[in-house]
């Protein structure tokens, strides 16, 4: 029974590193036209727990793009230079929406495998009953 709990911890900090990973990635896409934002992305970690001998997934710092912003050439824009250009988002909505699929996925997948968890150990209960 002990290891039960161990999975519900498992399928439960899955989900809420993936939970996170979904905030970030609306985050982006909310700001994919705002001049200078930077793209925020979060790195994962298994970390060892050594009571249950399970891994569980513990999430990084919040990162932001280090690259260049790309030059959006537009003079009449409030924030274009001299020349006519100011800096653009460094989102691309076709890799937040792939990023977002994927974390959707896997959250679905640990919910499942916390359900499963659930119904091994209500039946378990269900036997010490009788």
């Amino acid at each position: 029974m002990a290891d039960l709990f161990g999975i519900f911890s498992v399928a439960a900090s899955g989900m809420e590193a993936q939970s996170r990973r979904i905030r970030h990635v609306s985050e982006n896409i909310a700001n994919a036209d705002t001049p200078g934002y930077r793209r925020k992305t979060i790195d994962f970690h298994a970390t060892l727990d050594r009571a249950t001998g399970l891994s569980r997934v513990s999430v990084g710092p919040v990162e932001l793009h280090r690259g260049d912003l790309p030059k959006i050439y537009d003079p009449d824009h409030a924030l274009a230079d001299e020349a006519g250009y100011y800096e653009g988002s460094s989102v691309d909505r076709m890799i937040e929406t792939a990023d977002a699929r994927e974390a959707g996925r896997s959250y679905e997948a640990n919910l499942r495998m916390f359900d499963q968890a659930r119904q091994m150990s209500q039946s378990l209960l269900d036997l010490l009953r009788r």
